[in-house]
């Protein structure tokens, strides 16, 4: 069975709206090596919709981008997605997938099916499958910015805190830090 494993960019005071990180070689190198390392992708309806909207675009070329950007949607074009939505049913992007039915069940068998594990980007759905106790690791990059507006991670709240083990943390070039806990369990 593979881990789920949450990542996701967020400034220091929570915001993950996309547009508040810093884009650069260095950030996108970081997210080429976690989905590198992982068997698939998850996501809600709307992060696919967004990633959907601009990374096809880049591997056709319709849509400028540096080298490392380039590489990201490549890989990410063959990455297998997994979609979690109860308003959609159709996803033509390439290796798209629809979750159906049970989240917990739906998770925890792309779970097992995946022993190179599953990276997880959505702050909505990520709550959800909190809730459930299905996430085993965080990979967060920490981007030195203050937001001062939402979203936020975990807004909608969980029951109760989360004891995380730090496994690793490394500074970026660019000030960003990137941050490895594990669930803590028992």
């Amino acid at each position: 069975m593979g881990n789920l494993t949450f990542s996701l960019n967020l400034t220091l005071d929570g915001c993950v709206d996309h547009q508040e990180g810093i884009a650069d070689d260095e950030t996108h190198a970081f997210f080429i090596r976690l989905m590198d390392e992982c068997g698939a992708m998850l996501w809600g309806r709307v992060t696919y919709e967004m990633m959907e909207g601009y990374w096809p675009a880049v591997v056709r070329g319709e849509e400028e981008a540096p080298p490392a950007m380039r590489e990201w949607a490549v890989k990410l074009e063959a990455k297998p997605k997994y979609v979690v939505s109860s308003t959609r049913r159709d996803f033509p992007w390439s290796n798209s997938h629809h979750l159906a039915g049970d989240l917990r069940t739906g998770v925890q068998k792309l779970k097992d099916a995946t022993p190179a594990g599953v990276l997880l980007g959505s702050g909505t759905l990520a709550t959800e499958l909190d809730r459930l106790d299905l996430i085993d690791e965080y990979r967060f990059l920490v981007h030195p910015r203050i937001a001062g507006h939402g979203p936020t991670l975990y807004q909608g709240g969980l029951p109760s805190a989360r004891r995380l083990e730090l496994v690793s943390s490394m500074p970026l070039r660019n000030g960003a830090v990137a941050l490895h806990y594990r669930r803590a369990r028992g």
